[in-house]
C-alpha cells in the first residue's frame, strides 16, 4: 500500500469538534474529500490536551492507528469536520 507524499498539500484546513464546534487541529489536507483520517505527520497545530480527545466537551473524535505503516487519527464518523 502507499505511504502519504512526503511534500506536504499547500491547502491547509481546521478540523473542529461536531458536538461543541471547538477547534482540534489546523491540518494540511489533500483532495476535496471527506475528512476520514489525519496522518500525524500532516498536523500542524494540535489544540488537544489529551489526543483524540476534544479539550472543551472531552468527547473522543478519533482513534489512533497506523495507515499503511504511517501513525494517523482515524476520524470516528460525523465527530469531527473540516472547514
Amino acid at each position: 500500500m502507499a505511504k502519504p507524499n512526503k511534500k506536504l498539500p499547500t491547502k491547509s484546513v481546521c478540523i473542529y469538534c461536531q458536538n461543541c464546534r471547538a477547534k482540534l487541529f489546523k491540518y494540511k489536507k489533500n483532495g476535496k474529500g471527506a475528512l476520514l483520517k489525519c496522518f500525524k505527520e500532516r498536523i500542524v497545530e494540535d489544540f488537544t490536551i489529551t489526543p483524540c480527545v476534544c479539550p472543551s466537551c472531552e468527547t473522543l473524535f478519533a482513534r489512533d492507528t497506523l495507515v499503511n505503516g504511517t501513525p494517523a487519527f482515524k476520524i470516528i464518523g460525523n465527530k469531527a469536520f473540516c472547514k
